[in-house]
Parts: structure tokens; sequence; C-alpha cells
């Protein structure tokens, strides 16, 4: 069984750890300090369970699993149990409450078994399972701004443009920065609807209005709204591909 852990304080991971040790079957594929790196782990390397602490820097538990469309395979370990109701609307497998012992890890883990081997027994609840997970991921994009999270539904966005260490999301006359590469937030989206139509510049199909050719060496993309982006060489060949 692969697993991620992820949790801010250095203690903690090494705890879950140290419980692992005592299961064979256990493989820990990485261990994440933020809810950004926890995010990164659950959409590249798919554990198949994952031990989230839910105050995290950069994005809580919470916010992890509603980026992730993640609902399955997660154990909350955290300090506080007033998010508990909210865990287990997300379907959480169980809920440990710091401090929690070696006994009450192990339930934990032993349910989690069980819910695995379900779904390893049921090649056609596997495929269900994952396409409703996949059917509810990236729907939206969480943004942290000071104390707030806004919510812009994927579906909103015209472009996204890289800037530096962060990026600016411009989605329904409005633009967001966020603190993420532009190939991390590519990652996340469907290639059918984001191209990459530059290096500085991820493109929605649905708000290209068309291609506008401005001289022998150069491409702009037309956006609905009216605005031009410019296309690279490459980003060109890509956009030809899609709107073929």
């Amino acid at each position: 069984m692969s697993v991620v852990i992820a949790d801010d304080e250095e203690l903690a991971r090494r705890l879950i750890t140290e419980y692992l040790r005592h299961h064979q079957d256990i493989h820990i594929i990485t261990e994440c300090e933020t809810g950004t790196e926890a995010m990164d782990a659950i959409n590249q390397q798919c554990p198949d369970l994952i031990f989230l602490d839910i105050q995290m820097p950069e994005l809580t538990g919470l916010e992890v699993l509603e980026m992730t469309g993640r609902r399955s395979g997660v154990i909350f370990t955290t300090a506080y149990d007033q998010f508990a109701l909210k865990a287990f609307d997300l379907h959480a497998i169980d809920y440990l409450l710091k401090p929690y012992s070696q006994q009450r890890f192990d339930e934990a883990l032993n349910k989690a078994r069980k819910l695995l081997q379900q779904t390893d027994a049921s090649p056609e609840t596997a495929i269900q399972q994952l396409i409703a997970e996949n059917t509810k991921k990236n729907k939206r994009l969480l943004i942290r701004d000071r104390n707030q999270v806004h919510v812009v539904p994927i579906a909103s966005i015209d472009y996204i443009k890289a800037e530096d260490d962060y990026i600016l999301i411009h989605a329904a006359g409005k633009s967001w920065m966020k603190t993420q590469s532009l190939s991390d937030i590519e990652t996340q989206l469907n290639p059918v609807q984001f191209i990459r139509i530059h290096r500085s510049y991820l493109l929605q199909l649905n708000a290209l209005k068309g291609i506008e050719r401005q001289n022998k060496d150069s491409v702009v993309a037309v956006l609905n709204n009216g605005e031009k982006l410019p296309v690279s060489r490459s980003g060109y060949e890509r956009l030809k591909e899609h709107l073929q």
C-alpha cells in the first residue's frame, strides 16, 4: 500500500513513520510539509492512502481535498476536533485526534486496508470510483488571499499568465494572483480544455475567438473579450491540432 504523509510538524510526520514500521505492506512515497506539496503529491503520485493534517501552511488539508477532488483513501490527523464533521463529509476513512496511540493508529489503518481490499476485489467499483473522482476533480480553483479563500470555477477562466514565481488567473473580468508555477497548475487542468500557447500563457479553448497573424513571424490568439495573447511557434502547432 502506497502512502503519503502530509503534516507541517516534523515530529508528527516522524510519529506516523514510526507507527508504520510495524506494517510490512506499507510503502511511504513521500512526506509533505505544506498543503501545496500535498496537493502535488496526490496529483502526481496517486497514493493508495494519505495521512493528512488539517492545519498546514499554504493550503489546509480540507482545501487540498477540494482542489484535488480526492474522495477516498484519506485519514485526517489533527489536534482540532471541530473539523471532524467536515472531514467525514469528504468521506475520510478516519479522523485521528492528536495525540493518538499506536493502537488507535492501527485501527484507522486496518479500516483503510479493508476499504481498499473491497475496492480491489471489485474492478467495476474501482472504475466507477475513479470516474466519479475525475468528474469532480478540477471543477474549481481555490485561491488564498490573506485570510480569505476565493473559489474560482474552472469554466470561468480565460487564461493563466506566468509572472516570475507566481501566476495570474484571468477569469470573468478579474485577475487572481496565486503562488504557483504555470507548469504545476497545467498538470491540474484538463489538457483538452487548456492549451499552452506560449511559455508564459495557458489558454482555455472556450475563451478563444480566433487566431490572427500579425506578420510573418507573429501570431496572436484573439479572445472573446477582445484581448490578444502571444502565440509561440510550438503553441501555434498545439492550437492547430486542437482546432482541427
